[in-house]
């Protein structure tokens, strides 16, 4: 059957009126183009050459209940140029318009019921963004004109259900005709094994925006991420990957704009294929797609995998008092989940709206939208921003959901790294552990677990045994591995790691809030003063804590994650929720490069990091079991008491400080490539978070005759120098809040 829509717009003919919905659009119209029928896949705008040898560019757009959609095209002047979409299959409305070619702007204005009652807010004055752009032109303002109701109609508890008939189109971006040629034939994808990755987790801009090394002109962009100054850190670090804070096309919230501040993170985007054109030097009329794949091929050939922060949960439309820019005015019941009252929208996300991943067209979107970032801008993996919120089905979280089933089926999208943030604000919500097989997830128990038990904040130290080998209790189920754990101890949300000694308590007074925005569940510990301080023996503790923090995470069996900047001591000023600060607050000072108070840092994590790709034993790919595997009838995997005794069940219940952690590389699960048994050398860590030195013995035989020193991070000019060799079985002095790394010898 076809639907009356559907017959009138193969014939052509006007849709059929249904209120106001079809009133005329103010403002200068040209002669229309003649659109071909064209086909209704792939969606989005592909330039191509159609019937005759004829270039042009088709359209699709999924618009499921309209009555009309016309497509208007932008010259550079900005005049207006309409073409009614006349075909329509299975409710993608579709036409192929000759001569439209690379670089043409353009958007798309859809006609049909306005019924806010009944979640219906088609609106033609609203110029509305081609979800399937693969380059956006131009800012998002939010003046009145871009809201579908009456933004300022006086009675404010209806506004949301007033039509307003005001052109959008001057005050909102537009999409751009890209054209796609590129095979990636000259890319070699490095395909790091998760459990030799580590993860640094940057912002485009922040990262570049100040180094001193990369031309000023560059500074802030893809192309200043893929510079050889910006590059060279990273290989210098030994990161395996960065996670890039999203890069999707976003827009600002109008509290924001009205406060004179801009969304500096990103989290609330509006274009699922677009690189954000703001971090462009090139420019941002399709030459942003370009700049962005020259700045994965820099990378790759690096060795360093890209990974995407996606926002699938929500978009930038928010709630029914929100801006009308995309989804909202192309189908909102089709794309956002609503509540039984079906003007307002289910928010499991806290932005004010929640897309319906059930709905097949939205499962589209997001998975075409995952393909095309994996095979045609060569991204490396995703990190899924409340990844619990797409996991739902018709209410609660489901770990069989239609989302994951497909990507869990899917040829591309199972073979690249999936990382998620196992939670959103809705009940039950809370996931983490609970991810199938193929994810990897952000482990904030982890996160937690380690800012405690350095502020000597833990009860025990049974906790903080599971973080440090890999979180079995959360993750060894399934066919899991311990790289399914994410592990970190601070992220872009929240403290940076020299602001978590530094601040007991959240100091964003800037944002313009009162101080009332980001967690005041920070687990932090500012060493005895609040803030910046002169006093030199706080100052010297703080960085011995930061050495801790550091040690910790990247001896910890898992996958860890670094935010750029921690390994230099940046700071923040104690702000723990910088996403609306686009400034100096918030982007890297690499002068501390040179300080000679934080450069000690920067090279103790290189030593660190380098340390882990050297011993397989520190990035195990199984989990340990804790009994022996060896001919020796060595544990893999054994717990020392200060006194230099294993573990018993009583001591882990017990209140301790201290904490000694065996690790036997002798005979660890799993081959190498040629087949052969994975050996290593094994290693003591001794984790002593007490405020006053504390004894530790050293386990003689049958662990080991000798240990070796490693790491010591007591003090800048460490106590005991790296190859110092210390006898087992005897007593040895740990300082206040130190790790020791010891080889066995």
């Amino acid at each position: 059957m076809t639907s009356a829509a559907e017959q009138r717009a193969r014939a052509g003919e006007p849709a059929a009126q249904s209120g106001t919905a079809t009133s005329p659009v103010r403002g200068a119209r040209r002669a229309a183009p003649h659109a071909w029928p064209g086909t209704p896949t792939p969606l989005g705008a592909r330039f191509r050459t159609g019937p005759d040898g004829v270039a042009g560019t088709n359209f699709a757009l999924w618009a499921g209940g309209a009555e009309a959609v016309r497509l208007c095209l932008f010259d550079e002047r900005g005049r207006e140029t309409q073409v009614r979409l006349t075909e329509l299959t299975h409710e993608i409305w579709h036409g192929f318009v000759p001569g439209v070619l690379p670089g043409r702007r353009y958007g798309y204005r859809v006609e049909g019921r306005w019924d806010p009652w009944t979640g219906a807010r088609w609106n033609p004055a609203k110029l509305l963004l081609d979800p399937y752009a693969r380059a956006v032109d131009g800012e998002f303002a939010l003046p009145p004109e871009v809201y579908g109701h009456v933004r300022d109609w006086p009675e404010q508890a209806y506004a949301d259900t007033v039509r307003d008939e005001r052109d959008s189109a001057p005050f909102v971006p537009k999409g751009v005709v890209v054209h796609d040629d590129d095979d990636w034939s000259d890319d070699r994808r490095p395909k790091t094994p998760w459990a030799d990755s580590v993860i640094y987790e940057l912002h485009v801009k922040g990262f570049t925006k100040l180094h001193p090394g990369i031309p000023e002109e560059l500074r802030g962009t893809y192309a200043g991420l893929a510079h050889p100054a910006a590059v060279e850190h990273l290989v210098k670090l030994g990161v395996t990957a960065v996670e890039l804070l999203p890069v999707h096309q976003f827009a600002h919230e109008d509290h924001l704009l009205r406060r004179g501040l801009r969304n500096y993170w990103g989290y609330n985007s509006i274009g699922y294929f677009a690189p954000h054109a703001a971090y462009a030097a090139s420019g941002t009329t399709g030459q942003q797609v370009g700049e962005f794949k020259r700045m994965v091929r820099a990378l790759h050939a690096a060795g360093i995998e890209v990974i995407l922060d996606v926002v699938y949960n929500h978009t930038a439309e928010a709630g029914e008092l929100g801006p009308t820019l995309s989804l909202k005015g192309i189908d909102n019941r089709g794309y956002y989940r609503l509540q039984p009252d079906a003007r307002r929208y289910a928010d499991y996300t806290g932005c004010g709206n929640t897309l319906h991943v059930v709905q097949p067209q939205v499962l589209r979107l997001i998975t075409d939208s995952l393909r095309y970032w994996v095979t045609e801008m060569g991204v490396d993996g995703f990190r899924f921003d409340l990844a619990a919120a797409l996991a739902r089905s018709m209410h609660d979280v489901d770990m069989l959901s239609p989302f994951l089933a497909v990507i869990a089926q899917d040829p591309v999208l199972r073979r690249v790294k999936l990382i998620a943030e196992p939670w959103d604000i809705g009940s039950g919500g809370y996931q983490v552990g609970a991810f199938p097989p193929l994810w990897t997830e952000w482990n904030d128990r982890y996160r937690d677990t380690v800012r405690d038990f350095w502020r000597h904040a833990l009860p025990d130290v049974r906790e903080m045994g599971y973080r440090l080998s890999g979180s079995s209790d959360l993750y060894a189920w399934g066919g899991r591995r311990p790289y399914a754990s994410v592990n970190f101890v601070t992220a872009h949300d929240g403290f940076t790691l020299r602001d978590l000694v530094s601040y007991h308590g959240k100091h964003n007074e800037a944002n313009g809030e009162d101080n009332r925005d980001g967690t005041d569940d920070n687990r932090s510990w500012n060493c005895g003063a609040e803030g910046e301080t002169d006093d030199e023996g706080v100052r010297a503790l703080r960085r011995r804590q930061l050495r801790n923090l550091l040690t910790t995470l990247l001896l910890s069996t898992g996958v860890p994650m670094l935010v750029a900047g921690d390994e230099l001591g940046r700071t923040q000023g104690g702000n723990n929720n910088a996403y609306c600060q686009d400034g100096e607050l918030s982007w890297l000072d690499w002068s501390l490069l040179d300080d000679p108070d934080w450069r000690p840092l920067f090279d103790l994590t290189c030593r660190l990091i380098a340390l882990r790709h050297a011993h397989p034993v520190l990035r195990r790919r199984a989990f340990f079991s804790g009994r022996a595997h060896s001919a020796d009838g060595l544990r893999d995997l054994a717990w020392f008491t200060a006194r230099g005794t294993e573990m018993t069940e009583r001591d882990w219940y017990a209140p301790a400080a201290t904490l000694g952690m065996y690790l036997s590389g002798r005979d660890i699960p799993g081959r190498d490539e040629r087949g052969a048994a994975v050996v290593d050398d094994s290693f003591l860590a001794v984790l002593h978070a007490g405020h006053e030195p504390t004894g530790f013995t050293l386990p003689g035989a049958p662990w080991a005759t000798g240990y070796e020193v490693l790491v010591d991070t007591s003090g800048e000019e460490q106590l005991r120098a790296p190859g110092t060799v210390l006898d087992a079985d005897t007593a040895i002095t740990v300082p206040a809040r130190t790790v020791l790394l010891l080889r066995v010898v």
